[in-house]
């Protein structure tokens, strides 16, 4: 596999150490505090993993009203990091449109929370 932002090559073993699963957004709420646009997330990982809380700059296509519900993929083996005044535990993972916004990576059917990436 090539890495696009390095374009090295990774080996098998390195993918499967990026621990990718699917949770539910439980709650969704604005973080006027962020440098830049964001909202505060916690998802719903099921069983093993539990409840992890992030913060997201997706603000362009969503709000919290329509977010808690819907299953994104996240990587859950980050360590916590301090983002301005909020622990983020997990990294939802989403796509640039191009033009400042991003698109959440969410699974097309519903699917059991805590379901690994393959």
């Amino acid at each position: 596999m090539i890495d696009s932002a390095t374009g090295a090559e990774i080996s098998f073993d390195d993918f499967l150490k990026v621990d990718i699963r699917v949770g539910t957004i439980i709650r969704a709420e604005p973080y006027p505090e962020a440098r830049h646009p964001a909202f505060k997330l916690w998802v719903d990982f099921g069983e093993g993993i539990g409840e992890r809380k992030t913060s997201a700059q997706i603000t362009k296509y969503y709000t919290p009203e329509d977010l808690p519900g819907r299953q994104v993929c996240a990587v859950v083996n980050f360590p916590p990091k301090q983002i301005g005044k909020f622990m983020s535990e997990i990294l939802v993972l989403g796509f640039s449109d191009g033009s400042d916004g991003i698109v959440l990576m969410m699974p097309e059917r519903p699917v059991p929370n805590g379901g690994r990436m393959h």
